[in-house]
């Protein structure tokens, strides 16, 4: 994909969303900036509306369906942050919209996607199976189907983030931001590739689920055979056959740090004692990659984009 051409995207859907979503904030960490000896800042996606990146991207998409007068109705599959963002997007744009979930979807979650104007349906009992399934009743019915990440409107509005980014703090040199499937990542390396190129993207998994590292050194797309439940649950999974994300990541990721489940825990932790917030396990990812790497950045201006706070209250207290 031409990055060009998505960073003029990501300016078109800063200009579309700013007026729907938060400027967050960019925070100084000194535990982390006396760490390595430089300075490191916290894009505090966590601080969002919905509670992550998430409702830049749909919003994004939704806003473009609306501008087209198309009165389809859109459909999504997902147990987390992408529904939530796409639920608070159905009600900004007042189109038909339905979310798909697996039977046994965290109840917390279901309650937080009843504040929004959308139809909840259950189908499967893993989010693969209920994610075919919806896309098969979007084709067959007619409906738009909304991706969480592969998808270039969904992508831009993810990369506003490096807009706030460069105009919080113009003289950075690295950017830590956790992969998964790519979207996020995606977005934000295209804008800053192309309007601030000596900046380093900084690719960000848990070892339970590297999937786009081990695609990334595969020059390909591959699966992890050896795949385990991780604590960053809304990174974790494979990347789709032809996701136009593994394209844009080879473009635009310069180094990619992984990192344990004790790490994770740790860096939860650290957020928690030193900044008093809580954040979820993805956005963890990247605190955990600078400690674990940290004479990499000695002495450098670091953002770690914090991407999202929606943990599971129990799994937090474990």
């Amino acid at each position: 994909m031409n990055l060009q051409n998505l960073s003029s995207e990501v300016t078109k859907a800063h200009e579309q969303i700013k007026g729907h979503i938060l400027k967050t904030p960019l925070l100084h960490s000194h535990a982390l900036s006396e760490m390595i000896g430089g300075e490191v800042y916290l894009k505090l996606e966590s601080e969002q509306h919905t509670g992550s990146f998430k409702a830049r991207g749909s919003l994004n998409k939704l806003l473009n369906i609306k501008k087209l007068e198309s009165a389809k109705p859109v459909i999504t599959a997902s147990t987390g942050n992408h529904g939530l963002g796409f639920a608070r997007a159905v009600g900004i744009t007042g189109l038909q919209g339905t979310v798909y979930l697996p039977h046994g979807a965290s109840e917390a979650k279901i309650k937080k996607l009843g504040y929004y104007p959308v139809t909840l349906k259950r189908h499967g009992d893993d989010p693969l199976t209920t994610e075919l399934h919806a896309r098969e009743v979007a084709e067959s019915s007619g409906a738009i189907w909304v991706s969480p990440y592969n998808d270039t409107e969904v992508i831009a509005g993810q990369g506003t983030i490096a807009i706030e980014i460069l105009d919080q703090l113009p003289e950075v040199d690295d950017i830590l931001i956790t992969m998964g499937g790519g979207g996020l990542i995606s977005g934000i390396g295209a804008f800053i590739k192309q309007n601030a190129t000596s900046v380093n993207i900084i690719g960000c998994e848990p070892i339970n689920s590297k999937e786009m590292t081990l695609s990334l050194l595969a020059g390909k797309i591959v699966d992890q055979e050896d795949a385990k439940d991780t604590l960053s649950d809304g990174s974790a999974g494979g990347i789709e056959p032809g996701a136009i994300t593994f394209d844009i990541c080879q473009q635009v990721v310069d180094h990619s740090i992984l990192v344990s489940e004790e790490e994770i825990k740790d860096a939860l932790k650290m957020m928690i004692y030193e900044h008093g917030k809580i954040i979820e396990g993805a956005a963890a990812v990247t605190i955990a990659s600078l400690i674990k790497d940290k004479d990499r950045f000695k002495g450098r201006k670091v953002v770690l984009v914090i991407c999202g706070s929606n943990i599971d209250i129990a799994k937090l207290k474990k």
